[in-house]
């Protein structure tokens, strides 16, 4: 399995509330080649967000292995997650989450800052980033002076800063009309496909799915391939 970016082998999750077990992971197993693109699917609270936070080591399963670029992950320390967090993986959201009071290039170049990176490299990246999403005039600008497709094409810009191997997005255009969604998510595959990331999507949209390299359903704990 040296050749799969992510790879999760017996995923389990489960919640208490008070003498209420619920189990929303029951054995999920997947795995994704760099510059595959998986459409995550499923009805709301199947547990998709779940295995997102899992996947990007935000949330710790209750049992089962993550592999990241071959690495094991499931009995890292904080530490350690957190390291691999900011390396390997890169995170886009329904909402841009972007800083308001920072530019388009700046938010781009924080992610950077925080892995170690000097200025002017995070500068070169960020600026390189901003032109493959058709921002390289617009990269001054604060958030609140962008549109809607347009802040979200710097989230994603973030997210693929520091270069990871793993992408992880959550219906990364379910808060744009339809027209912007199709072309902020048509520039996102391109990224993928051309950097070689491993993407998985979790989305509503049936098109969006199908324009992806597989589809796999979230039921009743485990994934079910289309």
């Amino acid at each position: 399995m040296s050749d799969v970016a992510l790879a999760l082998t017996g995923i389990r999750r489960s919640f208490v509330s008070g003498t209420a077990r619920l189990d929303v992971l029951r054995g999920v197993d997947l795995a994704i080649q760099p510059g595959e693109i998986v459409a995550l699917v499923g009805p709301s609270g199947s547990g998709k967000s779940t295995l997102l936070h899992i996947a990007g080591l935000l949330e710790r399963a209750d049992a089962g292995e993550i592999r990241i670029a071959g690495q094991a992950i499931s009995s890292a320390s904080d530490a350690e997650r957190t390291a691999t967090r900011r390396t390997a993986l890169g995170f886009v959201y329904q909402f841009h989450h972007l800083l308001p009071e920072f530019s388009a290039a700046e938010n781009v170049m924080l992610p950077q800052f925080i892995a170690g990176r000097q200025r002017g490299e995070a500068s070169a990246r960020a600026a390189e980033l901003l032109a493959r999403v058709g921002l390289d005039k617009r990269g001054h600008h604060r958030p609140g002076k962008l549109s809607g497709g347009e802040q979200q094409r710097v989230a994603i810009a973030r997210a693929l800063a520091n270069r990871p191997a793993v992408l992880l997005a959550d219906e990364p255009t379910g808060n744009l009309d339809h027209g912007t969604a199709e072309i902020v998510f048509g520039e996102l595959m391109h990224l993928v496909r051309e950097d070689r990331l491993a993407a998985l999507i979790a989305t509503h949209n049936p098109d969006l799915a199908a324009r992806m390299d597989r589809i796999v359903t979230l039921k009743d704990g485990v994934l079910v391939a289309a």
